[in-house]
């Protein structure tokens, strides 16, 4: 979860006034205000580029017509936040994400204008490589360099154990933000761009161990508002094999099976479930080490969990993807789930409806 005071998540459950905010960075140096009345930003971890915005405003001066303008506006910046009033002349506020402007349109004469964006991952995605690229070193070094290949000044923070490679070499056209992605496996982790913007390189907490950062409860006082639960088996798997074939350092191939060996578990390897593996391979594993944490990592993203929910409660931006919730149910029962995604509107009303990637019964 993104730092914010006691304060503020208290005030989530009281009766407040949101408070939002968007801020247009235009290449010429100017930073505008934007006036909205609607819009959200959208987060899932599951989507290559995390964090997607949509801003709604009656501004049409914000519609590129002269040649001036364009060149403004291409290359532009949104940075999103919504926070709370405290009705003391106070508010805090938390960032939703820094965002490449990609569409504004609307009505010329009466509007509304549609501002759109991306977070900045897109712009590494969008480079794709001319020449043919060679990621070597480790992994933290790797994704540095290619994500500062396309923005010289993006800050990268590892929580991870850093983790050697083998060479990658990736082809003309390819797309350096999967490159990163698969780099960031070699030591089971994950990178994306987060709430300031900064690229964090860092591993999915653990649903067991991870103390819950919010509660999510039913009745006075709590912030809960409904909820469904549900599983399947679509598309699952309760195994990993990864392995690593690195001829250019003429280093020996290496593999893991990484499987569900949890026998209360659902997609148990050895149980009724049946075995049902997947596969990865990558040149940049070269230790028996390595596969296995690319291979938990897959493993966690493919098998299936004990539950999976779809929660509504009152809106938290400070939320991000993998944080661990406590949800207590009308009748008391209560669950621990992971975050997948979740929706953050911009304007007053609206549920806040947040996907979980697991749950768990919490006693």
């Amino acid at each position: 979860m993104y730092p914010v005071s006691a304060r503020f998540l208290a005030r989530l459950a009281e009766s407040h006034t949101p408070v939002t905010q968007v801020q247009l960075f235009l290449t010429d140096g100017r930073v505008l205000d934007v006036e909205h009345t609607g819009g959200s930003v959208q987060v899932d971890r599951a989507q290559a580029i995390r964090r997607t915005c949509t801003v709604t405003g009656c501004d049409v001066t914000l519609i590129p017509r002269a040649p001036s303008d364009q060149l403004a506006t291409y290359g532009a910046r949104l940075r999103v936040a919504r926070g709370v009033d405290y009705a003391d002349g106070t508010t805090e506020l938390v960032p939703l994400g820094i965002f490449r402007l990609d569409d504004v349109e609307g009505d010329v004469n009466e509007g509304p204008v549609t501002l759109q964006g991306k977070d900045l991952a897109a712009c590494v995605a969008d480079d794709k490589l001319t020449t043919p690229y060679t990621a070597t070193g480790t992994v933290v070094g790797a994704i540095t360099a290619l994500v500062q290949r396309t923005l010289p000044d993006a800050g990268v923070i590892s929580t991870i154990t850093d983790t050697p490679i083998g060479p990658r070499t990736f082809d003309v056209q390819a797309d350096p933000w999967a490159g990163c992605q698969e780099i960031a496996a070699a030591a089971g982790a994950e990178v994306y761009a987060n709430a300031d913007g900064t690229f964090i390189i860092a591993t999915l907490p653990n649903l067991l161990t991870t103390p819950p950062v919010w509660a999510i409860e039913a009745g006075d006082g709590g912030v809960y508002i409904k909820a469904s639960r549900a599983m399947s088996s679509s598309g699952v798997f309760n195994g990993i094999l990864a392995t690593g074939d690195n001829t250019a350092d003429n280093v020996a191939p290496v593999s893991y099976l990484a499987t569900d060996s949890d026998p209360t578990s659902p997609t148990y390897w050895s149980g009724p479930f049946g075995r049902r593996p997947d596969f990865y391979s990558s040149s940049t594993l070269i230790s028996t080490a390595a596969c296995a944490q690319a291979a938990i990592l897959k493993l966690a993203q493919t098998k299936a969990p004990n539950a999976t929910g779809d929660i509504s409660s009152l809106p938290n931006p400070a939320l991000e993807p993998g944080d661990i919730v406590r949800v207590t149910h009308p009748d008391s029962t209560r669950e621990l789930h992971q975050v997948a995604s979740f929706t953050v509107p911009l304007d007053l009303g609206g549920d806040f409806p947040i996907a979980t990637i697991s749950a768990k019964e919490d006693a």
